[in-house]
């Protein structure tokens, strides 16, 4: 398994802008949210240690988990993600120790962490990593019950949330609850934002030319159909393909170029399973 620098790259990014969130953000607030930090925030009044030492120790464990019931590549790969954020959190310690809310009011505080660790989560998951902690047992709940990710971290959420009770006041509990709900809805947006695809069928006199395109220059299966067309009785070929974003709009340029009276239909696929990068990975 090869982490590549990309990944790497976007990986410390992510993480510093998580751990900002996290520090800024959540703490001063005490959002005991479905995460790490959240129960970081609970145990952190119960043990006199660090906030960033609780989090290395529970991570640690974690991780351990993490790469024995859920993969090596995944292991790895949210280990070098993990100890990106105690190390963010003791760097944010050491240079802003009193930290209060950056915008005094706790409901903006909440929307932007939301939106910001939300995004960053899904990065790390389409990647096959994660952030650690409560991810991990997130990730399990995922591969072994089948719950989407957003609906495992609200699972495991309400009880870190519910359980804000015993050290903070029910103000504190109820909008950790709400909003605990409202990030895991978030994050299954962003995750699946990364899942979406175009469904493209092309009817057109130039199939052939259309399919050597998608084959060949987008490096992408197509299947073939025959039809029959019902206003003008005549045989037809359509041609089905599954694509990216970005390689949808260099089809329909081509489409254009080649076959300005190709009739094209296109939906929204919001998950493919199977060896649909198979070909474009050659």
């Amino acid at each position: 398994m090869k982490i590549t620098k990309k990944e790497f790259i976007m990986m410390l990014g992510g993480m510093f802008l998580m751990s900002a969130a996290v520090y800024y953000e959540m703490m001063p607030n005490n959002l005991v949210l479905g995460s790490l930090s959240g129960l970081v925030l609970v145990l952190v009044k119960i043990i006199p240690l660090p906030v960033s030492t609780i989090t290395f120790v529970l991570n640690m464990i974690l991780l351990v988990i993490g790469y024995i019931f859920i993969g090596r590549e995944f292991g790895v790969k949210t280990v070098l993600a993990s100890l990106m954020l105690p190390m963010y959190l003791r760097i944010f310690e050491m240079l802003t120790p009193h930290v209060e809310s950056l915008s005094g009011n706790i409901v903006i505080d909440l929307v932007c962490f939301m939106i910001v660790v939300g995004a960053g989560q899904a990065v790390l998951f389409n990647m096959n990593a994660s952030s650690g902690g409560i991810d991990i047992v997130a990730k399990l709940i995922n591969k072994y019950l089948g719950f989407k990710i957003g609906q495992s971290i609200t699972i495991i959420g309400v009880l870190i949330s519910m359980a804000a009770i015993f050290v903070y006041d029910r103000e504190t509990m109820v909008i950790s609850l709400v909003g605990t709900l409202i990030y895991g809805q978030v994050l299954d947006r962003f995750c699946d934002g990364f899942h979406v695809r175009k469904k493209v069928s092309i009817l057109s006199k130039e199939h052939e030319k259309i399919q050597n395109y998608i084959v060949r220059e987008l490096r992408r299966g197509a299947t073939i159909y025959p039809a029959y067309g019902g206003l003008d009785h005549a045989e037809h070929v359509e041609v089905v393909t599954i694509l990216e974003k970005n390689e949808y709009g260099k089809l329909l340029s081509f489409i254009h170029e080649t076959d300005e009276h190709a009739f094209v239909t296109v939906s929204t696929v919001n998950e493919v399973v199977g060896a649909w990068n198979t070909v474009k990975s050659r």
